[in-house]
């Protein structure tokens, strides 16, 4: 039974140290995190899924445990860990280290905690399926969803600019305000693709999970530093 969700944006910038002498730029973005968290924790989970994108090879689930490092980014010292325990041998995926890092960062210590990564190109479908098995396990659930909308949105974003990147966005934004399960499953796939927006497969993975749960949502961050759509959003 799912009882909360928070979606938080998955870039590695989103950790000082690694975003160095910029990290104050996505200050409100860690706060507006911080305040999702909370609301997790008010959920009484009996257990916390973190769900992000992945490439295909490093998909599937992620024991409590796991271990995540930022040293690709420069980072010797900004080594994660997926909640206390022995993990397993596979580190973790980028977007599930920056959930990792949130974790630690609010020093979550409400429920045991796992990982799920979803092939960034997984069928709408089956990411709905993905949720909906989720939502199926014993006990309350929560989720740890973390994506990023388009890499579209200026001249100097990741992929250029893309017209219709800020229309995405906004659709996504409005789903997330509002808890709209049937809007998030209704997101494009060939167009997220199109678009560089990583958040597409777990938000569906999100929208399978709450449906018919009736949550609540509420949109605290909405903004596009260097050119990609960040959201936080909570769900309770």
């Amino acid at each position: 039974m799912l009882v909360a969700a928070a979606v938080c944006p998955a870039p590695p910038l989103l950790v000082p140290e690694v975003a160095a002498g910029a990290a104050a730029e996505l200050g409100d973005a860690r706060t507006a995190c911080s305040d999702a968290l909370a609301v997790l924790a008010a959920s009484r989970p009996d257990r916390l899924v973190v769900v992000g994108a992945s490439d295909a090879d490093r998909q599937g689930p992620y024991p409590q445990g796991s271990r995540g490092s930022f040293r690709g980014f420069g980072v010797a010292e900004a080594d994660v860990r997926l909640g206390a325990g022995d993990g397993g041998a596979r580190p973790l995926p980028a977007a599930l280290s920056v959930g990792a890092w949130l974790l630690e960062h609010a020093r979550w210590g409400a429920s045991p905690v796992e990982g799920l990564a979803v092939d960034e190109r997984l069928a709408a479908e089956r990411c709905l399926e993905a949720g909906r098995d989720l939502a199926a396990r014993d006990g309350r659930v929560a989720l740890l969803v973390m994506g990023d909308g388009s890499a579209c949105r200026s001249l100097k974003a990741p992929g250029y600019l893309d017209e219709r990147a800020e229309a995405f966005d906004a659709a996504t934004a409005r789903a997330l305000a509002a808890a709209d399960v049937h809007a998030l499953a209704a997101l494009d796939a060939g167009l997220a693709q199109e678009l560089q927006a990583a958040g597409r497969a777990p938000w569906q993975v999100l929208a399978g999970a709450a449906e018919g749960a009736g949550l609540e949502g509420r949109l605290l961050y909405e903004d596009a530093p260097y050119g990609v759509g960040y959201f936080v959003a909570a769900w309770s």
